[in-house]
């Protein structure tokens, strides 16, 4: 059982030491380290902060980019309207702009057709005249000076000219 428990002498020796080995670690080896792990704390720390701030920057942003998005959209919504609504206006007047064709051609065939029917009209009251000075010399039996023709086919036109009027 001796050599379990150390003896006084052993134990001041190993007292002392202990505290030499102490006071020289002490003195020389735990400041670099202390030193070290006070460097890493401070770099752990700056670490820590960056990434903070990196987060705010990074949520800041996020806030501008969807703000951007949101302004975007709307943007785009307003060219889309605005493409429609001179869609709408471009089909409106292309509608008007056919209309007034349709229209004008309707007006020029509706006074060609005047046009014809007074030519017909005039052809056809020249032919009745002919027509008629020749039943009326047939009928009086003689022939008619040209002045008398002259009138009668001018009373016999106006004549067919008011019928045809009415």
């Amino acid at each position: 059982m001796e050599a379990i428990i150390p003896k006084g002498p052993e134990i001041l020796v190993a007292l002392v030491s202990f505290f030499i080995l102490l006071f020289v670690l002490g003195k020389f080896a735990f400041p670099p380290v202390v030193k070290m792990l006070d460097e890493r704390a401070e770099k752990i720390r700056e670490s820590l902060d960056k990434a903070e701030e990196t987060k705010v920057e990074a949520e800041r942003l996020l806030g501008e980019y969807q703000q951007q998005l949101a302004v975007a959209r709307v943007e785009a919504n307003k060219v889309i309207e605005q493409g429609r609504v001179v869609a709408e206006s471009v089909k409106n007047e292309i509608i008007a702009k056919a209309k007034e064709e349709a229209e004008a051609e309707k007006e020029k065939a509706i006074e060609a057709i005047k046009a014809e029917k007074v030519a017909a009209m005039a052809d056809l009251q020249r032919q009745v005249a002919d027509i008629s000075v020749a039943v009326a010399a047939k009928i009086i039996g003689s022939s008619l000076k040209i002045e008398d023709h002259a009138a009668l086919i001018e009373r016999y036109v106006a004549e067919v000219g008011s019928l045809n009027e009415n």
